[in-house]
């Protein structure tokens, strides 16, 4: 007498009502880890997004335009966008090409450099404020130098770019050196083997294709060069920036008097994020 086992399938099959269907999948709970990780990242989302609401919701209309008739928040504001523009023109001059090298060359010494330009990052305000000023002050090294040219960085516009541009290079050489390597190499080879020069494959083949990402780059380092203070506050204090003279006001006048300034403050750097995500996120599409 033989016995006959059904096969897997058979069985799955009667399991399922004999339809012939799929076997039925056991209902997947929510992992507890999934659940911890959430909660812990709302904590730190909410750590972030509370600050931002108490201060657009801080300030009333009225106040915020009456902030933007004053005439040294005109000046201020203009001062910052001026000195953050400079500031980032001049790294695009000097650090777009560095860049470039660090994304395609290999060669002794570029951990050193990688981490040179990166340490203003780390490099406390205050300290590199000191710093710029031992350096750039009426009896450092390059501002002696410059005074034979007429040019002062103490208490001037030079010296706010000068503050801006040590604190927020990183941003444009670092976002530029990741679009850069995003490229892929063979387009440049191409080019060379057409008869291009290699600083003509950077500029009509590299520099084209990752545009985005240099731009994001300069943004956000204009938009860290604006929210800049501690640097500013010690290697020119005037003319004034938008950080500076909030903390003027604050100190002089109170809390009340200082959210519309800073308010002006954040929404620019609101602006410059959407901008920015929108670049990057086009570029990852690309």
């Amino acid at each position: 007498m033989s016995v006959r086992v059904g096969t897997v399938e058979e069985r799955e099959g009667r399991g399922g009502g004999g339809g012939g269907g799929e076997a039925v999948r056991p209902r997947r709970r929510p992992a507890v880890f999934s659940v911890l990780s959430w909660a812990l990242g709302f904590v730190l989302l909410l750590f972030v997004a509370a600050p931002l609401v108490a201060l657009l919701t801080g300030t009333t209309l009225h106040e915020f335009l009456s902030t933007l008739g004053e005439s040294d928040i005109r000046a201020a504001l203009a001062t910052s966008i001026e000195a953050a523009v400079l500031a980032t023109i001049l790294a695009a001059v000097f650090g777009v090409p560095l860049a470039y090298l660090l994304a395609r060359r290999s060669f002794p010494g570029k951990r050193v450099i990688e981490g040179l330009i990166d340490l203003p990052i780390v490099f406390p305000h205050t300290a590199a404020g000191i710093a710029l000023l031992l350096v750039f002050g009426r009896s450092g090294v390059f501002g002696r130098g410059f005074a034979h040219l007429g040019l002062a960085f103490t208490d001037t516009l030079a010296g706010v770019v000068v503050a801006m541009l040590f604190v927020s290079l990183p941003f444009l050489v670092d976002t530029a050196r990741e679009s850069f390597a995003l490229v892929d190499p063979g387009y440049e080879r191409v080019a060379r083997t057409l008869g291009a020069s290699p600083g003509v494959a950077f500029a009509r083949v590299a520099l084209p294709l990752a545009w985005r990402g240099v731009l994001a780059g300069a943004l956000l380092m204009w938009a860290r060069g604006m929210s800049e203070f501690g640097a500013i506050v010690i290697m020119a204090y005037n003319p004034k920036t938008m950080s500076v003279l909030v903390y003027e006001r604050f100190e002089g006048f109170g809390l009340g008097a200082a959210k519309p300034a800073a308010l002006l403050i954040v929404l620019l750097a609101l602006v410059v994020f959407v901008v920015v995500r929108t670049i990057g996120g086009r570029e990852r599409r690309t």
